[in-house]
């Protein structure tokens, strides 16, 4: 099933592409993940719980594309971002943004009120993701980087 939902990411215009891998991108991402981080923070304590949420799940979704730009591959879909990381790395290193994505999505659009220490357990799960994604970037190496590829351009 997976197999499918990636060949459809593969399809779609601005889906999964494999390009030339990008180090300095990638860690441009990742430098914004960290930004987006302390905005977070910044937001959470003015009490802005609507974009505190919002940017966590920015850092986390720019950690985990900074760990695609690494590998050279390029998605202008975020759930088809995710699902490729997901599909390489596995479901647990998922878990949090997708967890994430899916409390963005109701704060934007549900108003909620006392939220605010399930925001700070959020941006403390943020920061792990990040910082796990970061270790894992710095990892990896030139043959892990040609599988994942491979892994990919097999799903077409």
């Amino acid at each position: 099933m997976e197999n499918k939902k990636l060949s459809w990411c593969i399809r779609l215009k601005d889906g999964l592409k494999i390009v030339e891998p990008n180090g300095r991108l990638s860690k441009s991402y990742l430098e914004q993940a960290k930004s987006s981080l302390l905005r977070a923070e910044k937001d959470l304590n003015d009490k802005d719980f609507l974009w505190a949420t919002v940017a966590i799940y920015y850092a986390e979704y720019y950690a985990l594309y900074s760990f695609l730009q690494k590998l050279g591959i390029k998605c202008e879909n975020h759930a088809c971002s995710i699902l490729a990381t997901s599909f390489l790395l596995g479901d647990d290193k998922t878990k949090t943004i997708n967890n994430h994505k899916d409390k963005r999505i109701d704060a934007q659009y549900y108003m909620k009120v006392d939220q605010e220490a399930k925001i700070r357990a959020m941006l403390q799960e943020a920061k792990t993701f990040v910082s796990d994604f970061d270790e894992t970037n710095s990892k990896l190496t030139e043959s892990e980087i040609k599988n994942y590829r491979e892994t990919i351009s097999k799903n077409k």
